[in-house]
């Protein structure tokens, strides 16, 4: 059985459970310990912790999630209603590749009972395995990363944190649909990267365009399957990662909007959180993060898939090639735009004809500007 890979919560996690309150996170939770495994025909999300970062060094050195656990279940819940369970730990393999395969069978096996795996690791190579745990779905991934470098590696190079999303573009069976950065830093990608992303028509946003305007990055988590998100996205006067020093990132205040984001949409369906330093300061933003993607998920609005039309309005506004149509939902008041399915031999395909926009998107419709985003999506849809 999958499960089996994983290992019981660590005692002194449990000593700590026991002397919360019964209002704090921590007692409200159900635990896998050496006595028990949490039903998962009761639960919607569950933690695991993966204790595997040979991705960031050619040695392996431990991964303490004992802080981290620490921190989140003391945390009190909000007016929730979801399920949640911890796991416990999947622990390295004899190689990354055996780590690869356990986590892949764990968390396939977790999605199909549509169950929302909180992945924390270890090395950002782990977002490698969550994308082939989508191999037996027949379906294909979008993946959103908030990070500060798009990890293109050489081709023959071996599979790391920073080298990994070549293995998911260029690995068969190629399941991905769309790749989205959000975050990077301009002076840790090389030009030939930036022009790649674009050649490829994946999205990428700055930086200063998503601390400027956070609300950009929501139609991108509204699309996405699994998303990963770089500790090190986050800048050391916030994430207390001193360490790897980084003057520049998000703050906390924006990479927990980001999460809640990721957990608000009916989509997402996998989250990894990477590169953890094992700092203790580093453990109570992590915290933090898991708290507004839960949040997020309480306050889901089941849009997705497209159900009845009776409940959005239609836009059609008149372009100078084609007619774009727009809809927008009169519960939530957010937007989609229709991208016509064009039969390509490929039916993974047929439920990207909706595509998640904005309203300032259909403001540049209504000024002849065809968004970028559906222009990128309709080139994947023909190519």
């Amino acid at each position: 059985m999958e499960f089996d890979f994983l290992k019981p919560v660590d005692n002194e996690i449990l000593e700590y459970i026991n002397g919360l309150t019964s209002q704090q996170l921590g007692s409200k939770i159900v635990l896998h310990t050496l006595e028990q495994f949490p039903d998962l025909n009761k639960i919607q999300i569950a933690v695991i912790g993966v204790l595997e970062n040979r991705g960031n060094g050619s040695e392996m050195s431990a991964v303490d999630l004992v802080p981290v656990r620490k921190e989140l279940y003391g945390l009190f819940p909000g007016n929730w209603d979801a399920s949640i369970a911890d796991l416990g730990d999947l622990p390295a393999g004899n190689s990354a590749e055996d780590t690869y395969f356990a986590l892949k069978k764990v968390t396939a096996s977790l999605i199909k009972k549509k169950i929302i795996p909180i992945v924390l690791g270890g090395s950002q190579d782990l977002t490698y395995a969550l994308y082939r745990a989508y191999d037996d779905l027949e379906q294909m991934v979008n993946l959103v990363s908030i990070d500060n470098k798009f990890d293109f590696g050489k081709e023959n190079e071996q599979v790391s944190a920073s080298s990994y999303l070549t293995k998911i573009i260029i690995d068969e069976p190629n399941n991905l649909f769309n790749y989205c950065n959000i975050g990077y830093q301009t002076y840790f990608n090389s030009q030939e990267e930036i022009d790649l992303v674009e050649k490829l028509f994946f999205d990428a946003y700055r930086l200063g365009e998503v601390s400027n305007t956070i609300s950009i990055s929501e139609p991108v988590f509204r699309d996405a399957d699994l998303v990963s998100i770089d500790l090190n996205s986050i800048k050391s006067s916030d994430s207390g990662n001193f360490i790897s020093f980084a003057p520049n990132g998000f703050n906390g205040k924006e990479i927990c909007s980001l999460s809640r984001y990721a957990g608000i949409s009916d989509k997402v369906s996998a989250l990894g959180i990477f590169n953890h330093n094992n700092s203790a300061q580093e453990a109570v933003v992590i915290a933090q993060i898991i708290w507004y993607f839960i949040e997020g998920f309480h306050y889901r609005s089941h849009e997705y898939p497209f159900g009845s039309k009776e409940n959005y309005l239609k836009y059609i506004v008149p372009m100078e090639e084609q007619d774009l149509v727009f809809f927008k939902s009169d519960k939530t008041d957010r937007w989609w735009i229709e991208i016509p399915f064009i039969s390509n031999g490929n039916n993974k395909l047929k439920r990207n004809t909706l595509l998640p926009c904005s309203y300032e998107e259909y403001l540049m419709a209504c000024n002849q500007e065809l968004p970028e985003r559906w222009w990128k999506a309709q080139r994947k849809n023909v190519i």
